[in-house]
């Protein structure tokens, strides 16, 4: 199962990644700009999601994704840690994450986490 550790060595693993507790949470962010958080009973993240991916997602696995009250007006999806196939799988949406977030510098000095989807 995967579990708060694995999101922080998992999020830390990014380039230019660095941890800030605000909101009484660890917040993950790249270049200075926030891409996830692990909030209060750290038995989920949130994470940079387009809103419409976001409620596709939602749909598509309800016990996997879900969308917090307070964050429904944003491009944000929470994410149930249980959930997860293992930690691959939380790479996967990290990373997705933290291309949402990186500046372009960073996209293309590593091209193997990819870039972001083009609309």
């Amino acid at each position: 199962m995967v579990e708060a550790e694995d999101v922080r060595r998992t999020a830390l693993s990014l380039p230019d990644t660095t941890e800030k507790m605000a909101w009484s949470m660890p917040t993950f962010r790249v270049a200075g700009k926030m891409f996830a958080t692990l909030p209060e009973d750290e038995t989920s993240i949130a994470v940079r999601c387009p809103k419409v991916e976001r409620d596709e997602l939602v749909l598509a696995e309800p016990g996997k994704f879900w969308i917090a009250d307070h964050e429904a007006g944003f491009a944000w999806v929470r994410v149930r840690l249980a959930a997860l196939e293992g930690t691959d799988e939380l790479h996967d949406i990290l990373a997705d994450s933290w291309r949402q977030a990186a500046p372009t510098r960073l996209l293309e000095s590593y091209p193997e986490l990819g870039l972001p989807a083009v609309d």
